[in-house]
């Protein structure tokens, strides 16, 4: 399976340069914040599957104007084709903002999933906009990670940990698809990049929201 991963700046390939065949062979689009919503939307109208999203810490604009045609999955395990998505949205609290967080409230909004979880016996992407903590975050309070992804990615082993907040320019050496541990691999969805999902390992549910 091919997911597209996307994130933080909007593609001009698939925008301003768009072909409607640049997303033959996609099986998935997932986006991990800090896009335009008309831009989601847009390849929404071409897209023949499902675009699944978290909000980024920039886009309090998705309250009043939702990206159309797309799947919010705050919080919860959304199941595609037995693949099982936790989404977890925002950043590290720095100034005001609705889609940021301090550490207490991301590990209570953890909490709260617990049973989205349980219920599907685990997850096989962790999909959210900030990195988690010393793993691709940067040095600055604005782009330090949540330890309670760590603790998720180290209880639930999920197949890929999927980010978005640092962007390609923050840092000196960016590495967008790296191998964290025998269990998950770690993906800055920064612009644009594929994903592939091994669908051996899917669980039975298909097409399904939990």
């Amino acid at each position: 399976m091919k997911i597209l991963v996307l994130a933080d700046v909007e593609s001009e390939y698939l925008w301003d340069y768009f072909k409607k065949e640049k997303l033959d062979g996609i099986d998935l689009i997932l986006s991990a914040g800090d896009l335009n919503p008309n831009y989601l939307s847009f390849l929404a109208t071409f897209s023949k599957v499902p675009i699944l999203y978290v909000r980024g810490n920039h886009d309090d604009c998705y309250k009043d104007t939702p990206p159309e045609g797309c799947i919010c999955i705050e919080n919860k395990v959304y199941v595609y084709k037995g693949i099982r998505i936790l989404g977890l949205g925002g950043s590290i609290r720095y100034r005001k903002g609705d889609n940021q967080y301090t550490e207490a409230q991301m590990k209570k909004r953890v909490n709260k999933a617990w049973l989205s979880i349980k219920k599907n016996k685990g997850i096989d992407i962790l999909l959210t906009h900030s990195p988690a903590k010393g793993i691709n975050d940067g040095p600055d309070h604005v782009h330090t990670g949540f330890e309670a992804f760590n603790e998720l990615i180290n209880r639930y082993k999920p197949k890929f940990f999927i980010h978005g907040h640092v962007h390609k320019n923050y840092m000196t050496s960016f590495t967008q698809t790296f191998k964290l541990n025998e269990y998950t691999t770690v993906v800055n969805g920064y612009e644009r990049c594929i994903v592939e999902y091994d669908e051996k390992n899917c669980t039975e549910n298909n097409n399904e929201e939990k």
